[in-house]
């Protein structure tokens, strides 16, 4: 697909199907080819996006298309905050295909996901993103996401 970006006809954000997990782990591949922690396996990648999608309880993919094709994607996890007494949602694989941004596009996105979460009485949306990619960075805080005091660790589990 090589659609013509300066004629974008119609873009929309919609709950992901089956169909869409090609497309989704492909833009996988895009995002994990530029995070410092994470490498692109195909195979994980699509195990992981079928575990959310036959799973709506733990969260929801979203994708972006634009003109019918997927140009970006996102899940939203869902969990408890016990500092907030409410379900919560952490904000995972954001990305919109290079060639798509600047264009607004990220922002109807995680403009979508907000009302979706909003409307589901959720109290807050947490993500991640590597401290190195000040794009990514800057988008988020025009999204009004602002920085916390927390300190992102893990452990790998075998």
């Amino acid at each position: 697909m090589n659609p013509n970006v300066k004629n974008i006809r119609s873009a929309r954000v919609e709950f992901a199907a089956a169909a869409d997990l090609d497309a989704m782990a492909g833009l996988l591949t895009e995002l994990f080819t530029q995070e410092e922690d994470f490498r692109p396996e195909r195979g994980k990648q699509l195990a992981g996006l079928r575990l959310i999608l036959e799973n709506p309880e733990i969260g929801q993919l979203f994708v972006l298309r634009v003109d019918g094709h997927v140009v970006g994607m996102a899940n939203a996890l869902i969990t408890i905050s016990t500092a907030e007494g409410k379900r919560v949602v952490l904000l995972e694989d954001v990305i919109v295909k290079a060639a798509f941004r600047g264009r607004e596009l990220g922002r109807h996105l995680i403009d979508s996901i907000y009302k979706w979460a909003k409307e589901r009485d959720f109290s807050r949306i947490t993500l991640l993103t590597d401290k190195s990619n000040k794009n990514a960075r800057r988008f988020y805080a025009r999204m009004g996401f602002d920085r916390s005091a927390m300190r992102v660790l893990r452990k790998t589990v075998f």
